[in-house]
C-alpha cells in the first residue's frame, strides 16, 4: 500500500510536467515540424527531432555550422566589381578579327601594351616611312546624329604618315582611312633647320590643290604601302587595340578594388 501510494504521488507530480511538454511539442509542431528545443550551456539551442536519425543529421548540421570558417564580410565595392567583370567580358567579345599580321603586310608593327600609340615603320628606296595611329582617334559614324542610318556608318581611322630621308626636309601627311578609300586631309613639308622664332608657312590646304596634284600624292603614298589592302588590316587591328586597352584598364581597376 505504501509503495502504491508513493507511485501515485509520483505519477500525479509528473502529470503537469508531461502536459507542459506535450503542449510545448504541439506548439512547436506548428512552427518546426514536430521538433522541440533543449537548452545547451545556457547559450546554444539545438533542434531535436522525434526521429533518432533526424537528431544525428540536425546535430551534424549544427557542428558543421559552428566549426565552419569565418567568411570574409562582403565588400561595399562588390557591386562595382561585378559591373566591371561584366564590362570586361563584353569588351573581350568585341574583337573584330584575327590579329595575325598578313605575310604581305609591308610594315613592321610596334605595339606596346598599355601605350596609346601604334607605330608602323618600313624602309623604301632610301626613305623611312613611319605611321602613327592612336585608337582613341577612331571615329565611328556620326554620334551627334539621331539618324540610325548615319550611326551605322563605317568607322574612320585618322593617322599621321611621315616620309623622311637621311637628313633635310620630310613630308608629313594627315590621312583618314575609310573602308576601301584613303583620303589625304593635309600635307606639310617640314624643314628642320628653320628658326624657332616666327610663324612657319604651312602650305596650302590640300583639298585646294590642283586635282592632278592630289591624285599624284595618293599614288605616291600607295607606292610606299599606304594602300587600301594594308590599311584594312591596320584598321581592324586598331579597333582591337582599342578594345584590348580598355579591357586591360578595367582589369587593373578591378584588381585594385579586390586587393
Amino acid at each position: 500500500m505504501a509503495f502504491t501510494s508513493v507511485l501515485r504521488r509520483s505519477a500525479s507530480a509528473l502529470t503537469p510536467l508531461a502536459g507542459r511538454l506535450l503542449s510545448g511539442q504541439r506548439n512547436l509542431h506548428h512552427h518546426c515540424g514536430g521538433a522541440f528545443f533543449v537548452a545547451m550551456n545556457h547559450t546554444h539551442k539545438i533542434i531535436i527531432s522525434n526521429n533518432s536519425s533526424s537528431l544525428v543529421t540536425s546535430f551534424r548540421g549544427y557542428c558543421s555550422s559552428a566549426n565552419s570558417p569565418v567568411l570574409k564580410p562582403p565588400s561595399s565595392d562588390d557591386s562595382l566589381i561585378k559591373v566591371l567583370e561584366s564590362e570586361i567580358n563584353c569588351s573581350e567579345q568585341s574583337f573584330e578579327q584575327d590579329e595575325d599580321i598578313p605575310k604581305d603586310f609591308p610594315f613592321k608593327l610596334d605595339d606596346i601594351s598599355g601605350m596609346e600609340t601604334v607605330i608602323l615603320t618600313r624602309e623604301y628606296e632610301g626613305e623611312t616611312i613611319k605611321i602613327e595611329v592612336e585608337p582613341s582617334d577612331l571615329v565611328i559614324g556620326d554620334s551627334s546624329s539621331d539618324d540610325d542610318a548615319e550611326k551605322d556608318e563605317p568607322s574612320t581611322l585618322p593617322m599621321v604618315v611621315k616620309v623622311s630621308k637621311t637628313d633635310g626636309p620630310f613630308l608629313e601627311f594627315e590621312i583618314s582611312v575609310h573602308p576601301g578609300e584613303i583620303v589625304i586631309d593635309s600635307l606639310s613639308v617640314k624643314i628642320p633647320d628653320l628658326p624657332e622664332d616666327g610663324i612657319r608657312y604651312e602650305g596650302p590646304k590640300f583639298d585646294e590643290l590642283d586635282e592632278k596634284i592630289q591624285n599624284e600624292f595618293l599614288k605616291y603614298l600607295e607606292k610606299r604601302g599606304i594602300k587600301a589592302s594594308a590599311m584594312k588590316f591596320l584598321h581592324g587591328y586598331t579597333v582591337n587595340k582599342a578594345h584590348r586597352e580598355y579591357a586591360n584598364w578595367l582589369k587593373n581597376a578591378k584588381e585594385f578594388l579586390e586587393a
